[in-house]
């Protein structure tokens, strides 16, 4: 019976990180069902991206208030689960506050946990004011209702809880120590929970030993489902903005990729000694792939880690031009729908043993509209707005390429510019030798 407490812990510990195990396994295949895209140049700027950007928070803290909130939950939840490998440790080992031992170093750690944990709690406390109250607009879109919505909402409230119960743990922790309780050697400074401890007192030890262990049970356990819940929330970006950041776009963001097939009809047609009617080599006789993207698996494996990483912070769509005018696009939309779809994909694979079966169903029509898709302005203004350097306009770009090369489907203004353009070589719609008629009137 001594060690069935380190039993259950180490049970509930195998059963949080096999469950976690299996959630990133599944984010990984996911990831992979995009085309292969070479991001192996620049790796300097890349890591310097990564720790500016995701580190740093450097495009946080373009909106002040936001971003010293998002700073101060961040450093939180970074520093004090160094907390959180204590509780590990004691609750493998039978231990109580296992780095007691380290002294000043250690009182000065708890600390510095318990102001952060407060802070954390007024930054989440105003978080959910703009959400719900003030009601901020980029919050308010068409696409945050329903499951986003409750999601953000739910974040909030177990980072609440979580803070509150270390908090209360501590509070119960400082009130067994002035009792002098076997096993609760004083350590730690409580600068917060001590004044949480008044609340506690008239209680038992046995009593405050059970609001102790209750807490501390509760707050593990809280952190390993928070943990698993990762993969079905917005908060994946806590694991997948580092990777994100560092494969983001590091080319000019005004220049788009250029399909490698049509770059070899161009170049031969601009090479006087190719000749066109070469036999095809044996890669030419090959299937053509399809130009630009119809479906999730379309896109390449960034353009997927960019959906899986999105805040749904709504930064984009509220410096989009073509969302401030009244169109239907919104560039946080088109990732929350391609993640969607590709989660959608990606259940299709498990239930039918790993092989995708055609569901008649795709990104293009089914998720996200054509006329969403003409929208959109190529300014980059979405791109550039990220925190986490995604980039909704490289999505749009391939689905809309898929419309104008593999359906010409393109708007009738646009077609007849092409049409101009192959045929008279300008956009407008007058022979070549005609266009200087107007000097003449």
């Amino acid at each position: 019976m001594e060690y069935l407490p380190n039993i259950a812990f180490a049970i509930a510990l195998i059963v949080g990180i096999g469950f976690f195990v299996r959630n990133v396994k599944k984010l990984s295949r996911n990831i992979k069902l995009g085309k292969d895209v070479d991001v192996s140049d620049n790796k300097p700027q890349r890591w310097k991206n990564m720790a500016k950007i995701a580190l740093g928070q450097t495009k946080m803290v373009v909106r002040p208030i936001a971003g010293l909130l998002h700073i101060i939950v961040y450093v939180g939840f970074i520093i004090i689960n160094i907390e959180v490998l204590e509780i590990i440790l004691d609750g493998l080992l039978g231990t109580h506050r296992i780095f007691a031992p380290l002294g000043s170093i250690y009182n000065f750690l708890i600390g510095a946990f318990e102001v952060l944990a407060l802070m954390v709690i007024v930054a989440v406390v105003v978080f959910w004011i703009r959400r719900n109250i003030i009601r901020i607009q980029r919050f308010i879109k068409p696409e945050m209702k329903g499951w986003p919505k409750k999601d953000g909402n739910l974040i909030l409230y177990i980072e609440l809880v979580l803070m509150a119960l270390f908090l209360t743990m501590n509070a119960a922790d400082f009130q067994l120590q002035q009792l002098g309780a076997e096993h609760y050697a004083k350590a730690g400074a409580f600068p917060v929970s001590q004044f949480i401890a008044p609340l506690l007192q008239g209680l038992s030890e046995s009593s405050l030993i059970m609001v102790e262990r209750t807490a501390w049970w509760i707050h593990i356990l809280g952190i390993l489902a928070f943990l698993n819940y990762l993969y079905y929330s917005k908060h994946l970006h806590i694991l997948l903005a580092f990777p994100n950041t560092y494969y983001g776009k590091i080319r000019p963001q005004g220049q788009f990729n250029n399909l490698a097939s049509v770059t070899k009809e161009v170049k031969l047609m601009m090479d006087p000694s190719a000749d066109p009617f070469a036999a095809p080599t044996e890669d030419d006789s090959a299937e053509p792939e399809k130009f630009g993207a119809s479906d999730v698996t379309d896109l390449n494996w960034v353009q997927l880690l960019n959906a899986y990483t999105c805040t749904e912070c709504g930064r984009c769509t509220s410096e989009c031009p073509a969302n401030q005018t009244g169109k239907k696009l919104s560039p946080r939309k088109i990732m929350m729908d391609t993640r969607d779809r590709l989660e959608e994909v990606g259940k299709i694979i498990d239930a039918n043993k790993g092989e995708f079966v055609p569901d008649g169903k795709q990104l293009l029509g089914d998720y996200i509209s054509h006329e969403e898709l003409w929208a959109c302005t190529t300014c980059n203004a979405c791109v550039e707005a990220c925190p986490v350097s995604i980039d909704p306009l490289s999505i749009i770009v391939e689905m809309r390429r898929y419309l104008v090369m593999e359906q010409s489907a393109a708007p009738t203004e646009l077609n007849n510019m092409m049409s101009n353009i192959e045929n008279n070589g300008a956009p407008w719609p007058y022979n070549q030798m005609d266009r200087l008629n107007w000097v003449n009137e």
